[in-house]
């Protein structure tokens, strides 16, 4: 894992280090807390940088055969950092073993291998420097060069730690996006709750569906004013269907009496809902980001004792293509569809979401419906892989904008690292059979492009990022 890492030929290395390296970072989408930014959070050990929270090594360490009580159990903080140390080299081939490696090389300098025998050293020189200036959560955004970040935000969220931020001399732009999931989910617990703390986020009396659809044109337009330009929506499964506002209205209102509807009710709220939602994006040049086939909270046992989002999520295999067109369809029909990312946890999707995105490209914008990047479970050297060369197959790759952390650790940006390094090889391989041109003029800009400039471009952060000149 030297400069040579993941780079097969000269010509490799040539575009890395020339073109890659050191382009800033705009992270698009991650779920790091703007409340820790702002107060500049510390650690006083690796554990709590490390596995507070990340369920990628939950994951590999249940899979290792660790017990809960050291994973997120009661077990000290020590002990838990001994026991991911002693899962690391069993990991072998797991994107997580190299960027655990890169983070601790890039952050804190350390080049040895991570193993039970190491870890005492390594915990006591890693802590040591946690302890000391320079390592709160603003050092490390700035130390990965991060120009500008996204974080994933409730439409009822008051987003006091951005506007602080925003007054703050920290020179990284921290930005909301508006994810506004727990108001389509009409049969999850907690939507009646929800809209009580809407309404009183956006100062509207909710009465009816038109006063719900007001207080989230509310919401949008707030984020917006902070900064917002992009939002972001899970959607698990893909439904759409034709609906009326009268429609609309009436399944909106037996939710919020507490009864439950049906599949075909709850399909023509959410279509209403998201098109709604998307003219609103069209109309103030935002970003719509859909992230498609997650299979949530599998393991119901350790839901009910761990709660959503500790490593018992997995990849759907649902159909999606039919429902994506029709609800991009709509949106085309009265030229309102806005800027879109899609994303499927499922990498069998990727020709398909290529496909449909081709269907959708014009107006003068480039890249208008984008390929999203490799993600969660897809975010490996073959998954970014495979996720770069459908891209290219079915549409513009030079028009791409790259990649996001997708992450809660300050130390995930070492991941835009791996991505450059992985398509920097990939142009090479290009080069190397003849299919690319050896041309540095041709290609300094696409490399350029595609880890920084297109994403700045694509996003509308240039006022965000004026002061930067590359």
């Amino acid at each position: 894992m030297d400069d040579t890492f993941l780079l097969n030929s000269e010509t490799a290395e040539r575009l890395y280090h020339n073109y890659a390296k050191d382009m800033p970072i705009i992270d698009y989408h991650c779920h790091l807390s703007p409340k820790e930014i702002y107060e500049n959070k510390t650690y006083e050990n690796i554990t709590e940088v490390w596995l507070y929270g990340d369920h990628y090594k939950w994951r590999l360490m249940r899979a290792n055969g660790v017990e809960e009580a050291y994973i997120t159990g009661d077990a000290s903080d020590y002990e838990k950092f001994l026991a991911w140390a002693k899962t690391v080299p069993m990991t072998i081939g797991n994107p997580v073993y190299n960027w655990t490696h890169l983070e601790l090389q890039r952050y804190f300098g350390v080049y040895e291998a991570l193993n039970e025998d190491s870890a005492p050293a390594i915990w006591e020189k890693v802590n040591e420097q946690l302890n000391g200036p320079g390592f709160g959560v603003r050092d490390f955004i700035t130390k990965s060069n991060v120009k500008l970040v996204c974080t994933t935000d409730d439409p009822i969220d008051s987003l006091e730690y951005h506007q602080k931020l925003k007054e703050s001399d920290f020179e990284t732009a921290v930005l909301p996006s508006f994810r506004p999931d727990k108001g389509l989910e009409l049969n999850r617990a907690g939507f009646r709750d929800w809209v009580g703390q809407l309404e009183e986020a956006a100062g509207i009396s909710i009465k009816n569906f038109e006063d719900f659809l007001a207080a989230l044109d509310a919401r949008v337009r707030f984020f917006h004013s902070i900064g917002g330009r992009v939002s972001d929506h899970a959607l698990d499964q893909i439904v759409y269907e034709e609906a009326t506002m009268e429609e609309a209205s009436k399944i909106f209102a037996k939710a919020k009496a507490g009864q439950k509807v049906d599949e075909l009710e709850e399909a023509k709220y959410k279509s209403f809902t998201l098109k709604f939602l998307g003219q609103l994006y069209g109309e103030l040049d935002w970003v719509m980001q859909f992230h498609i086939s997650a299979l949530r909270n599998n393991n119901s046992r350790m839901f009910e004792r761990l709660g959503p989002d500790t490593g018992y999520d997995s990849i759907n295999d649902g159909q999606i293509s039919e429902s994506l067109v029709h609800l991009l369809d709509s949106l085309e029909k009265e030229d309102a569809l806005p800027k879109t990312v899609l994303y499927s946890l499922n990498p069998k999707d990727n020709p398909t979401l290529a496909a449909i995105a081709g269907s959708f490209q014009g107006g003068g914008t480039p890249g208008k419906i984008q390929l999203g990047t490799a993600w969660w479970f897809n975010d490996s050297k073959e998954g970014m892989l495979n996720q770069m060369k459908t891209l290219a197959t079915f549409g513009v790759f030079s028009q791409f904008i790259g990649m996001l952390t997708d992450s809660r650790s300050f130390l995930s940006y070492i991941r835009h690292e791996y991505f450059r390094r992985l398509m920097c090889d990939l142009i090479a391989e290009w080069i190397e059979s003849g299919e690319v041109p050896n041309d540095d003029e041709l290609l300094a800009p696409i490399v350029k492009g595609i880890s920084y400039n297109n994403a700045k471009r694509y996003l509308g952060f240039q006022e965000q990022t004026e002061s930067l000149t590359i």
